[in-house]
């Protein structure tokens, strides 16, 4: 059973994105969001983790997010609509958030992004989940321990994806998946499964896509099992 609904959600997941992903605004203010009138995930992680290739590769876009091997490159929320011709007006919003940790910026510029991500965080209320993007050589960190703290006393959920799994060993990466799964398995806004993934070897795509598949009410877009 378990299987089949894994086949299940990677077929929706492909249908879904397959339907195409448009950048729509970016946004340094909290007054400037969107309406929260349609399901939302995030994409949040440390600086150089590899988000903007991540998303790149889930949405099937080669160059939707900005890559940079320059930490904290993206510098404010920006939102991309799936499915834009699903609906009214679009399936649902994905998010790609400032990183957090090392940027080579100012401090008072990192304070600002900082801010603007605490208040998105505490304050929007069809935010279904924010994937927390680790990468797999090097597991969780001080500043994704501090970041999934805060998810926690504000019940937001969130689910790890490690990325960069194809460049690690499979015994190092089981380790590596034991041990995230053994720090979040107290923590009462973490959803249990952790997705391993590889943007460059495509690897574990169709989890995320997946994952992101069974928030959206898909039945109300037009989506059948069989499709």
């Amino acid at each position: 059973m378990e299987q089949i609904n894994a086949e299940y959600f990677a077929a929706a997941g492909r249908w879904l994105f397959a339907r195409g992903c448009e950048f729509r605004l970016g946004v340094t203010n909290v007054d400037a969001l969107p309406p929260a009138d349609r399901v939302e995930v995030a994409f949040a992680g440390r600086s150089n983790v590899g988000k903007s290739s991540l998303i790149n590769a889930v949405t099937g876009h080669k160059a939707l997010a900005r890559t940079s091997n320059t930490p904290g490159r993206t510098q404010e929320l920006n939102f991309f609509m799936i499915a834009p011709n699903l609906g009214s007006d679009g399936a649902a919003w994905l998010v790609d958030l400032p990183g957090y940790g090392y940027a080579r910026e100012s401090k008072t510029k990192i304070a600002a992004w900082n801010r603007l991500l605490e208040q998105y965080l505490r304050g929007r209320p069809n935010l279904r989940r924010v994937f927390v993007l680790v990468d797999s050589r090097h597991g969780l960190k001080a500043n994704d321990l501090a970041m999934m703290d805060d998810f926690d006393r504000t019940a937001v959920s969130y689910q790890v994806v490690l990325t960069k799994s194809d460049k690690i060993s499979r015994p190092a990466l089981d380790t590596v998946m034991a041990q995230t799964e053994a720090a979040l398995r107290k923590r009462v806004a973490a959803h249990p499964e952790i997705l391993a993934t590889s943007s460059e070897k495509t690897l574990g795509i169709d989890d995320v896509r997946g994952a992101i598949a069974g928030l959206v009410e898909l039945d109300a877009l037009g989506y059948k099992r069989d499709t």
